[in-house]
């Protein structure tokens, strides 16, 4: 018997979707060589099953202060042993703004610990161009084993040819045909989600609960470059305990012109009743277990899992419009964008400029491509998390957001606006609307009552602080009744370019002691 077929493992980790653009380019390059990927983001991979891995590619991006991700706190732990992967070969590409102080920190630090691991480097990490180190990795891994690639580490593919197919399809249902049950709304988020490639939140499709605004108030004064809104809501049903300095996420809603137009745009039928079904990667072609899905309507699955007004495509996205493009020098300028020389151009076009799905479709009309291609290719629609700025304590089921309405011009003088905190100023009570939410914990849990709190909050940082303050000043009101021990005092210092055009009262919620410092 022959030795069984080599498989490569690739695994990432993505705040702003660029490491998710370099892992799946990966993982197409190295089956179009005939080596099955699996590409896979890091926080839903279990790190427990890395010893049984043969071969991994991590590609890791650093934002913030270079902290490594929370999945990667597992191969922190010390009682691992430097043996622990020694079966394993691996590779680290990163990602990062080689002007940032902490440049590729996160990738730097992922190499180190592997090695520590006992895990053997394939080639060294990348930081820079991903293509000549891709040229690099199957080149190494052919050698270490021929059987990683059946077609050869050097596959040439024609520029106009597209080998790949989309990784879902979808299933049509004649309306007549469906239940009565089927037609019905509740838990329509939950069904859109599902069957959505990019998951809603983090561990679950449903949402916790509904929320519903009872106050939108300008918390900035007149003439102030800002537009800073204290946002109050109230639980629709069922109410979920949390604690202060907890994060909700809120699912925004898309503006339904637009969204009608991308519809329009790509010749849709938005009374349409679909399923959609993940396909099998194996190279028969057939279609994987059937998954039972209920149908939900096109135009309601567009709305709520794609984001076609506000996120930009990525790289790939260009590349598969370019085989869809029939007027020529649409596809030539789309084959320059998928290419290595165009990469800066179509970051400046795209990234930079923040053009939407909707945008880029219309500046290259005689692109028609399939929705399969669409649902695979459009980035998600993702809640947007805000950390709470109301105590549970202050104000019981409530819950409270102080949130900067987002807006810039780009390089080219193009007006932007941030879909969440726009559509959310955009509301008033009297609408009514619900609003799909999800709770998580937070890393920043209220001290004890007697604990002195010093809280450094600039501009709408403070949010969370709000919440912080409310609650004792509750639990201050609550100790005078009680006659116990006193609460410990809370100094805030807060700073904006704009302090002044602040209503600080309004900003905290409770009566305080100001000094300009």
């Amino acid at each position: 018997m022959g030795e069984k077929q080599r498989k490569l493992l690739v695994l990432y980790a993505s705040q702003t979707g660029n490491a998710l653009d370099a892992a799946e380019r990966i993982g197409r390059e190295a089956e179009r060589r005939g080596c099955p990927a699996s590409i896979v983001s890091t926080d839903e991979f279990d790190p427990s099953s890395l010893p049984h891995e043969e071969a991994i590619v991590f590609v890791v991006s650093t934002t913030g202060q270079g902290d490594s991700p929370d999945s990667f706190k597992f191969l922190l732990q010390r009682n691992l042993g430097n043996s622990w992967l020694q079966r394993v070969r691996f590779a680290v590409f990163g990602l990062g703004d080689s002007g940032y102080q902490k440049y590729n920190f996160v990738a730097k630090k992922l190499d180190k610990r592997l090695l520590d691991l006992g895990a053997t480097t394939i080639i060294e990490k990348g930081t820079k161009q991903l293509d000549p180190w891709m040229l690099s990795l199957w080149g190494t891994l052919y050698q270490i084993n021929p059987k990683y690639f059946p077609k050869g580490p050097d596959v040439v593919i024609p520029r106009d040819e597209l080998i790949d197919q989309p990784k879902y399809r979808i299933v049509y249902h004649k309306q007549e045909t469906l239940e009565p049950a089927l037609m019905v709304e509740s838990d329509i988020i939950e069904r859109a989600s599902e069957m959505s490639p990019g998951k809603l939140s983090k561990d679950k499709s449903k949402p916790d609960c509904f929320l519903k605004m009872t106050k939108n108030e300008v918390l900035t004064k007149a003439g102030s470059t800002k537009d800073v809104r204290h946002f109050e809501f109230q639980f629709v049903s069922s109410s979920i305990k949390y604690e202060v300095g907890d994060v909700v996420e809120l699912l925004p809603s898309q503006d339904s012109s637009a969204v009608d137009a991308f519809i329009e745009r790509c010749d849709l039928d938005p009374e349409s009743f679909i399923t959609v079904h993940p396909r099998e990667t194996e190279s028969n072609g057939s279609f994987g277990e059937v998954i039972t899905h209920v149908p939900i309507k096109l135009n309601t699955f567009v709305e709520l899992t794609m984001d076609v007004t506000s996120a930009s495509p990525r790289r790939y996205f260009s590349e598969v419009m370019s085989f869809y493009a029939t007027a020529e020098h649409e596809k030539a300028r789309l084959q320059y964008f998928a290419s290595p020389e165009g990469r800066d151009d179509l970051y400046n076009y795209n990234q930079k400029e923040r053009r939407s799905v909707l945008e880029v479709l219309e500046d290259f009309p005689s692109v028609q491509m399939p929705f399969e291609w669409l649902v695979q290719l459009v980035p998600a629609l993702k809640p947007r998390a805000f950390s709470i700025s109301s105590s549970p304590l202050a104000y019981p089921a409530q819950v409270h957001l102080t949130v900067s309405v987002v807006s810039w011009m780009t390089p080219y003088k193009r007006p932007r606006k941030g879909l969440c905190s726009t559509w959310l100023a955009s509301l008033t009570p009297e609408q009514g609307v619900n609003i799909p939410v999800w709770f998580h914990k937070s890393s920043l849990p209220a001290p004890p009552q007697s604990v002195p709190l010093i809280l450094v909050g600039p501009g709408t940082g403070c949010a969370p602080f709000r919440g912080f303050i409310a609650e004792r000043a509750v639990q201050a009101e609550r100790a005078v009744q009680a006659e116990t021990s006193p609460t410990a005092p809370v100094m805030l210092f807060f700073g904006s370019r704009n302090g002044h055009r602040f209503f600080i009262p309004r900003l905290l919620g409770v009566p305080c002691k100001r000094r300009r410092c």
